[in-house]
């Protein structure tokens, strides 16, 4: 079912492959081995605006296909993403870097979505008014808005495209997902899958490619609205473009992500938590947390344990039995590889150094074991800036207060968590925190599918978070409807059961 390796990855509109007309490509790379295993089609204008077509063209049928029909799809894709989930998750492994495990996982938390879809018909049902005023009932209604964009980041190619589609499709959207160029083939699979699940020609479509991609989809008046997610500067620029010419935009950006941990908290479970949450994935992930923030006399005791469990772990071809996998390029793993020489220039302790990791893996690959710091302060960059890589700063603070003041004047705010036992204290950073998603000895707070997922801060640009019920706000609009009949009409028999159609 999914693309060759050495095939070229091409776009796909109405239920089918678009090669496009633009000669352009991009190496898609193997991170694991460094080599180049295909080509990504990097979009022309006309390309994009032939693939916006297809949605356009799509949507007044789909947004009249009754919900019934809707679902009936929705749930059909679920189960056959159920049953060939291994075959997705590999790919993801080949083209991302992160271990089967890890890319399983992904495709687990973004079906949540898809199963949270699946209850649209009660949660888009509107309301009911009658005799509001004598003889006149009011309704509501809640309708799609057209076509819709979803431009997805390279860290996670089936998760983050599916904390959008399910509910935008289910709604009664048309969708174009432009997927990153780093690692495209998972969205191919998932078009393929829609097809087979029934889901009509257009009504899914995805456009590979790069800045002139993104652009397109930004300032084409079909598109109604466009969901991102990446980097905070990346994110300002797509919710500045896509306002300024009248779409709605929910562009989720970069993050900081701090844990507490205070002196009553169990210090092995906070150590492990740290080594999961900082070097999950590469690090890699916008919820990761890259601050360890150790409160009172406790930190000796915690670097230690978190340097003993986080040298156990063995770094290498996400295919074999490894923990961590590689950074997806050679430039990501380069950049990386610069924050710890800052860092280590800088006075910071590096406890654990992951540039010379010996990984289990091809000697080519973009290997980067897990790095940790301590006696890191907020000057330095390897606190201040988002690495985006295995890398985990340990900050010594005297007291809870400072702790606090620490995250909550930190530009970004989309993940935070504390260690401790005490309920109380747990209870007061929950309310004084200035984070969207807060996890209490949970390490990466990432909310089911039936709330909403965003930060606060630097992490947001727009009003609405992904999934839940602002997804479903996000991607439908509402129409209050008054009514007076002043003539009953009479209809003519009909003694068969009533079914939905």
């Amino acid at each position: 079912m999914s693309t060759p390796p050495s095939a070229t990855v091409v776009h796909w509109a109405g239920n089918k492959p678009f090669p496009g007309t633009s000669n352009a490509t991009a190496p898609v790379t193997n991170p694991a081995t460094g080599h180049v295993t295909g080509r990504v089609a990097l979009a022309s204008v006309s390309d994009a605006r032939a693939v916006i077509d297809t949605a356009a063209t799509a949507f007044p049928t789909w947004r009249d296909t009754s919900l019934s029909k809707r679902t009936t799809i929705l749930f059909r894709f679920r189960e056959l993403l159920n049953e060939r989930k291994s075959e997705l998750a590999a790919i993801i492994t080949a083209e991302h870097g992160k271990v089967l495990s890890d890319a399983l996982g992904e495709i687990s938390r973004g079906q949540e979505v898809v199963e949270f879809a699946c209850g649209i018909a009660h949660l888009i049902k509107g309301g009911h008014t009658e005799n509001a005023s004598t003889n006149v009932d009011v309704h509501s209604v809640c309708q799609p808005l057209g076509p819709v964009a979803i431009i997805s980041p390279f860290n996670f190619p089936a998760m983050v495209p599916m904390w959008f589609f399910p509910i935008a499709i289910a709604a009664g959207n048309t969708v174009v997902l432009k997927p990153s160029e780093k690692d495209p083939t998972a969205s191919i699979w998932l078009a393929e899958l829609w097809k087979e699940a029934g889901l009509p020609d257009g009504v899914f479509n995805v456009l590979q490619g790069d800045k002139a991609a993104v652009d397109a989809l930004l300032t084409d008046p079909a598109i109604k609205a466009v969901s991102f997610v990446g980097s905070t500067p990346i994110a300002q620029y797509v919710y500045a473009t896509g306002t300024a010419t009248g779409k709605r935009v929910q562009a989720l950006g970069g993050a900081k992500n701090h844990a507490i941990i205070l002196p009553d908290a169990d210090l092995d479970l906070a150590a492990d938590a740290m080594v999961n949450a900082g070097f999950g994935s590469a690090g890699e992930r916008c919820m990761a947390i890259s601050v360890a923030v150790a409160v009172g006399d406790i930190a000796d005791t915690l670097v230690d344990k978190i340097a003993e469990r986080a040298r156990s772990i063995v770094t290498g071809d996400g295919t074999r039995s490894s923990d961590m996998g590689p950074l997806v390029t050679a430039a990501h793993r380069a950049k990386v590889a610069s924050y710890v020489d800052a860092g280590e220039a800088a006075g910071a302790t590096i406890v654990l150094d992951g540039r010379g990791v010996q990984a289990d893996g091809d000697a080519d690959g973009f290997w980067l074991g897990p790095t940790l710091f301590d006696h890191v302060t907020p000057d330095m960059s390897i606190y201040t800036d988002e690495i985006f890589g295995p890398v985990l700063a340990v900050v010594r603070v005297a007291s809870y207060d400072e702790a606090l003041e620490l995250i909550n004047t930190n530009p970004f705010g989309n993940g935070t968590a504390i260690f401790t036992n005490d309920g109380g204290a747990a209870r007061r950073f929950q309310n004084e925190v200035e984070v969207g998603m807060v996890g209490i000895n949970v390490p990466i707070p990432v909310p089911m599918a039936y709330y909403s997922f965003g930060g606060w801060k630097a992490s947001l640009f727009g009003d609405t978070h992904a999934h839940g019920t602002e997804g479903i706000h996000f991607f439908t609009r509402t129409k209050a409807i008054t009514t007076r009949w002043l003539d009953p009409s009479h209809g003519g028999l009909n003694l068969g059961f009533p079914q939905n159609a």
